[in-house]
């Protein structure tokens, strides 16, 4: 064994010249006959170890932009963008599975494919939160003053807007972060305000009265998804 791990004179000379020298008798044997390196697998795939590490370079590749070279036609979705205030439930995980499952598609097919990304700014959710905060320091609203008020609900954006766009990476979502959007952009709030001009212009919008839930504190109404029923004892009128 010790002769099959030496290299000969010829060998040496080879590889102290800097080219590489041939395999030994032992190794040409070993390939020959489909040797692998011994790897010990672990018993159980931990998701939680290499999900995260395949998705970090399937990003940082470029694989989620549209290919340049792909010949198909253009084919692009809009993520409907969640709450930046919020956390993930079943609906999100449904939405991103089903577009995930488009977008793959239609690059496999050859499409110019794009899935972009982007959060809601989820006004009176975001207002609701921060005003928790402030009632919490002493403080109001209307104590901070309007620009004092806004300034901080940017802040808070900053600080915690970032945690569901992580939960869409930890789902595999494979939409363009780099042209990731936010409601409150600047092109995206001239886009709104022109696609209700037009829709009032076109009738298929308008003011009428209806119920709402009205929040006194707030100052506004609320979605159903913000109230929290309870039963109360009333009373049944009726007018004849």
């Amino acid at each position: 064994s010790g002769a099959a791990s030496s290299s000969s004179p010829a060998e040496a000379a080879s590889s102290s010249n800097g080219a590489p020298s041939a395999p030994s008798a032992a190794a040409a044997a070993a390939a020959a006959a489909g040797a692998r390196p011994n790897i010990q697998l672990p018993k159980n795939f931990d998701p939680a170890e290499r999900e995260q590490q395949l998705y970090k370079w399937w990003e940082e590749s470029g694989f989620f932009a549209p290919d340049p070279a792909a010949t198909g036609p253009p084919f692009t979705i809009p993520m409907p963008p969640p709450n930046v205030t919020g956390k993930l439930h079943m609906g999100h995980a449904m939405f991103v599975t089903l577009q995930d499952v488009m977008a793959r598609y239609a690059r496999m097919a050859g499409k110019q494919t794009l899935w972009l990304p982007g959060t809601d700014h989820a006004g009176i959710a975001t207002q609701n939160v921060v005003e928790k905060q402030l009632e919490a320091e002493g403080s109001s609203r209307a104590g901070l003053g309007r620009e004092a008020f806004e300034a901080r609900v940017w802040q808070w954006k900053e600080q915690y807007g970032g945690f569901i766009t992580g939960q869409l990476r930890r789902l595999g979502a494979s939409c363009d972060w780099s042209r990731q959007r936010f409601t409150l952009d600047q092109g995206l709030s001239d886009a709104v305000a022109e696609a209700f001009v037009q829709l009032a212009d076109k009738g298929l919008v308008y003011r009428g009265a209806y119920m709402v839930n009205w929040s006194p504190r707030l100052g506004t109404a609320v979605s159903d998804l913000e109230v929290e029923y309870s039963e109360e004892p009333g009373h049944l009128l009726f007018f004849k």
